[in-house]
Order: structure tokens, then sequence, then C-alpha cells
């Protein structure tokens, strides 16, 4: 099984992979616009970003808050063997389909990873485990195996079937947390799967245990807020106030989300997260 560390980001290993094989547009977090196979006019030769120090600054904030979770460094070190799409510019194409493909991989280990503490033994836990290599398995295919993920419902179906799990655990964990919450998810909070809570006035709400799973918390004033056991898998939180909030034992968290948000030196966050450098404080 993988471990956390290796399902993070290493540029350093990777042919700028998320730089070409991912289109973007002109808006408030790229200053320019880009089809998916096109290689970012940033990006050098030596694959390294020539103004990753002040990416911000320039107008590409969605560059700092995008993560493939280890998918970039292992399609080109061990699905392509450091055979770069420079060097076999005939593998290009195929290439970025993997990427796209191992990286949703990538993204459905690091929600197992944090699964498997949470569940008690017994066969919930084993189903992780078997969940976990099922998922390793498709990742180790070759290049061919897959590409071939992408035709009929291959890694949408093994998808559906992790998320299912995902949501049993989490179930487990809220249902417990709700038991000791000081009191209830008010409805005007409108806090529930998929909940539009854009510019929400969230301020010091008791959010323990709530689903908010797939949330639109686009600018959402979550300053305060105890979000401990709360499912944000999916949740958007682009823009959010985390100041001072509690995230120290949010469900499914990842460092994407995160970074798209705001916070300060007081936000709790997961042992298994950095504090954004932008952050205030």
């Amino acid at each position: 099984m993988r471990s956390l560390p290796l399902l993070r980001a290493d540029c350093g290993n990777c042919f700028g992979l998320c730089c070409v094989a991912l289109s973007f547009q002109a808006s408030a977090d790229f200053a320019i616009g880009k089809d998916a196979g096109e290689p970012c006019p940033n990006l050098r030769r030596d694959f390294r970003c020539a103004i990753h120090t002040r990416l911000r600054g320039d107008g590409f904030k969605g560059c700092t808050v995008y993560d493939c979770f280890g998918a970039g460094q292992r399609v080109a070190q061990d699905t392509y063997g450091g055979r770069s799409w420079q060097e076999a510019p005939e593998t290009a194409g195929q290439m970025y389909a993997v990427f796209g493909v191992m990286r949703q991989l990538h993204e459905l280990l690091w929600y197992l990873t944090l699964a498997l503490p949470m569940a008690p033994a017994g066969p919930l836990q084993d189903e992780l485990r078997q969940a976990v290599d099922e998922t390793e398995d498709l990742a180790r295919h070759d290049a061919v195996g897959l590409a071939a993920l992408l035709e009929g419902t291959g890694v949408a179906a093994h998808r559906d079937r992790v998320n299912s799990l995902l949501s049993r655990v989490s179930d487990l964990v809220r249902t417990g947390a709700r038991r000791g919450r000081s009191k209830p998810i008010g409805p005007a909070m409108n806090a529930r799967p998929g909940a539009d809570l854009v510019g929400a006035a969230l301020r010091n709400a008791d959010l323990t245990g709530a689903d908010l799973r797939g949330a639109c918390l686009i600018a959402a004033d979550l300053t305060g807020a105890d979000l401990r056991s709360a499912d944000l898998i999916g949740a958007d939180l682009r823009d959010a106030d985390l100041s001072a909030a509690d995230l120290s034992s949010t469900l499914f968290l990842t460092q994407p989300q995160v970074s798209a948000a705001r916070g300060d030196a007081a936000t709790k966050l997961p042992p298994s997260l950095t504090r954004p450098g932008h952050w205030a404080g």
C-alpha cells in the first residue's frame, strides 16, 4: 500500500504533465488559456516552471492549488520508464491520457489510505484493504492497459465502488461524532451533501459530523467553525475563509481544497496536510 507521502506531487521526477496534458481558460485562476496537449508557455525544456516562485502574483493561482496526488511522477518514472514526451513525441497523446487515469486512481488511494484507520477491524476494514489492492492493481497496468481504462466503465465503475465504501466509513465516523455535538445543525445552514453554500455565513458554526460531500462552499465564511469529523469529500472550498476553523479531523480533506481556501495560523489542519504559504499569519 502506498503511504501518503507517495501520494503527493513530486514535480522533480515528472515531465511537467499537468502543465501540458490539462487545459485551462483565462480566468481569475489563470492569466491565459490553453488547450489540452499544449505545453504551458511557462514550462521550460527541463520541465520546470519559469515563474514558479511568483505564480500567484502573475495570475496563475490555479497552478498553486493543483495536486496530482503523485500520479505525475508515477506515470513518468514507472509507466514510461523515465522517457519523456519530448524524447518520444509519438507517446505524448497516450501519456496525457494515462496521466488522467492515474490521477484518478491516486486520488482514490489517498481517500482509501485516510479511511483505513477510521474503520474498525472487521468486514469494512477488509473491504477497504481489498479496494486499495484493486486500485493498486489498476495503477500497475502498462500504458496500453491504463489508456484502455478510459473506455467503457473501467475507472468510473471502480470509483463508484470506492465511493460507496467511503460513504459507509463516513456514516460510521459521523454518527459517533454527532452524539457529542453541542447542538443540532439548523436547517438554515443547509448543511447537506451537494448544498449550495456560496458565500454562506457559517462563522463559529458547529458542523461537527456534518455531511458536506460535494457542497459548494465558495467564499463561505467558516471563521472559527468546528468541522471535526465533517465529510468534505469533493467540497469546493475556493476562497472560503477557514481562519481559526478546526479541521483537525475533517474527513477526506485534500491539499488542493485547503490550498484553494483562505486561513491563518489559528486554523487547525489534519496532520496529513500542510499549511499553504499564502495563508495569513
